[in-house]
């Protein structure tokens, strides 16, 4: 196990981690690939190539602006998203790149960025392929990434490699939920205090505390903006409005919210969330973008109705959810574009559903437990988007998720741990599930309500 929580929850920006985040960072590591054989100077054009659900639904997820910002020496953890659409128009007036702000070629974007609806590279639907060129046409170099989920990305070799990749092993290895719960048994340590060990493979104590801090600030500022915004609509054409901003005002009037207001309150920090990735804002991704409003949002929640919600219990619920989001990303897939929406919004709910049970003071065995309901009932869930935007259904979809975390946490908490579907076995009934689904409804916006909803 070589994953950290640091590899599932990365600043990033909207709309999709999988379409926007992991493409950029693609486009940037071939580049970096290129001068470690030939300088920069040598590259007179460059070509990008599309294929499956990047192609199919590219445009409306902004894959193609990652691309050329990635090629610029952009990051999504580091582009200011207020300027990005000022440098993309420069771009494409221009008709030139400057590859990793160093050399610049020139760019014709309908011959140097093409889309491949129809075909697919063999190892994922997230498949791009890379091409640069001398002045005499000769092909320098190319390379095939694929983006699986997450802004993670693979070249074809490492795609390929199911062997453990070298590296430093961390002190408490786990790969399956069962194995997770044998070493907390063996060890009489908690979820979080097992991650907490094993992330100091990586980085110091001190670098942790603060990382994980530094990451709920993150979140908090996405949903304040999201709250707070005055842009009345999304971008992108379908005219859907933001709703987060008017829900915000009406609930801080009622100062004594019933019961069911503070539902209202936990689907508000989703929406606002993902309004804001939808706008191409700042965000985590948690540990997508198209989920990645579920996990802040149940976070929120116990911000503002726990007053135990100190920044000790942030740093449970983060480092417990990353121990959850660990299995499904190792035991099957957080890829939209290989197992549905299952594979996002599934795993964001089961990821806060422990995270919460773990602030609730659970047992490891309960935490598996509102893991395994939250995936549970997630089961066999497309991505559909209508427009190939991150819109609709997905920022309902959020907070659907997120309020299904809520009970699935409480429903374990009143349990005793025992429950008879494990929580592997709900992973391999996802990964199944997803691996059976028809790839109409694998976020390619050829099925369900992305051909169903009427045009206007």
């Amino acid at each position: 196990m070589s994953i950290s929580v640091f590899d599932l929850f990365k600043v990033g920006i909207g709309p999709s981690s999988s379409h926007t985040v992991g493409p950029m960072f693609a486009a940037k590591r071939f580049l970096f690939n290129c001068i470690e054989h030939f300088p920069l100077t040598q590259i007179a054009s460059l070509k990008t190539e599309l294929f499956g659900s990047l192609a199919l639904t590219g445009t409306g997820h902004g894959t193609n602006n990652a691309i050329l910002l990635g090629l610029e020496g952009e990051e999504p953890a580091s582009v200011d998203p207020e300027l990005i659409p000022a440098r993309l128009e420069g771009i494409r007036n221009s008709k030139k790149l400057n590859l990793l702000n160093e050399h610049i070629v020139p760019f014709d974007e309908k011959k140097s960025l093409v889309f491949f609806h129809d075909d697919l590279l063999p190892h994922h639907s997230n498949g791009m392929r890379f091409s640069v060129f001398d002045a005499d046409g000769i092909k320098l170099r190319g390379e095939d990434f694929y983006s699986i989920g997450g802004g993670f990305v693979l070249n074809a070799e490492e795609i390929q490699n199911t062997t453990e990749i070298d590296g430093p092993q961390v002190p408490f290895p786990f790969h399956t939920g069962e194995e997770l719960l044998e070493l907390c048994a063996k060890t009489g340590m908690t979820c979080r205090e097992l991650m907490w060990i094993n992330e100091q493979t990586w980085r110091s104590e001190s670098d942790i505390w603060e990382g994980l801090l530094e990451i709920w600030g993150v979140m908090q500022e996405c949903t304040q903006r999201g709250m707070s915004s005055t842009e009345t609509h999304l971008p992108g054409g379908l005219n859907v409005r933001r709703r987060a901003p008017g829900l915000y005002k009406e609930l801080k009037r009622n100062q004594e919210p019933s019961p069911a207001e503070l539902i209202d309150w936990l689907s508000l920090f989703a929406m606002a969330v993902n309004e804001e990735n939808a706008a191409g804002g700042r965000i985590v991704t948690a540990p997508t973008n198209g989920g990645g409003g579920v996990i802040p949002a149940v976070m929120h929640y116990c911000q503002r109705f726990r007053k135990d919600f100190n920044e000790d219990k942030i740093i449970t619920f983060l480092l417990t959810s990353a121990a959850i989001g660990i299995l499904f990303k190792e035991g099957a897939s957080i890829s939209a574009a290989e197992v549905g929406c299952q594979g996002e919004i599934g795993v964001a709910c089961s990821m806060a559903a422990a995270g919460l049970a773990a602030v609730m003071d659970c047992t490891p065995r309960q935490i598996t437990n509102a893991a395994e309901i939250g995936m549970e009932h997630n089961l066999g869930l497309t991505c559909d988007p209508v427009g190939g935007l991150v819109q609709i259904p997905c920022i309902e979809r959020n907070t659907m998720g997120a309020i299904k975390a809520l009970n699935a946490a409480r429903l374990a908490r009143r349990g005793d741990g025992n429950h008879i579907i494990s929580l592997d076995k709900v992973i391999a009934t996802m990964y199944k599930t997803g691996k059976e689904m028809s790839h109409l409804y694998k976020e390619t916006s050829l099925g369900g309500l992305a051909v169903n909803v009427p045009e206007c």
